[in-house]
């Protein structure tokens, strides 16, 4: 598998991911009004009208190897997926689901050093229309390969092999939701 390298912008957190070939997950740009909310908390550019470059992958090809301690954890409201950061220098680096064996995660593709090995794009989530409505293109083929990656995790046991969650499976940093303000803050 080849070792794709990844840091926060100070460098003080990095690792790698595991990317046997592009169909090992999603690579898709999402224009959410969560992952511009995300970016703009953060202090990072604004990605609008782009949206988030991602690769989409299992939990288990995800390895820090220096400065898990500064791994923070956000939530943009209580019940939001949990969006991690660098606590150091505010990077973000990764989306997941709140349970770990909801074996899912986002990895914010900028953080790459070289995102050649994931392949090309092969969807677009959440692109507001003209009408108001959100539109998605290639969702059914990122929705199926999401819920593989779930059951394979699950009926393997990969899905404790994370590096975002400990033994009992709570979160490894404290998630810290966005109070009302924060939020409305970030979306602007």
């Amino acid at each position: 598998m080849p070792d794709l390298p990844f840091s926060c912008t100070c460098g003080k957190l990095h690792g790698h991911v595991n990317v046997a070939s592009p169909r090992a997950g999603n690579h898709v740009i999402c224009h959410c009004p969560d992952c511009r909310a995300a970016a703009i908390h953060l202090g990072q550019p604004d990605p609008a009208p782009d949206g988030v470059e991602i690769w989409q992958t299992a939990p288990e090809h995800l390895h820090i190897t220096t400065g898990v301690e500064n791994l923070a954890l956000m939530q943009l409201s209580p019940k939001g997926l949990y969006r991690w950061y660098a606590a150091c220098c505010d990077a973000p680096l990764f989306t997941s689901l709140r349970k770990p064996r909801l074996a899912f995660i986002g990895i914010t593709a900028e953080r790459l050093e070289n995102t050649d090995p994931l392949g090309p794009l092969i969807g677009r989530a959440f692109m507001k229309g003209t009408d108001g409505k959100y539109r998605h293109k290639g969702f059914n083929r990122i929705g199926l390969r999401i819920i593989q990656m779930i059951l394979s995790a699950n009926l393997s046991g990969h899905w404790r092999n994370t590096p975002l969650f400990d033994d009992q499976g709570q979160p490894v940093a404290e998630p810290k939701p966005l109070t009302i303000e924060e939020r409305r803050a970030a979306s602007a």
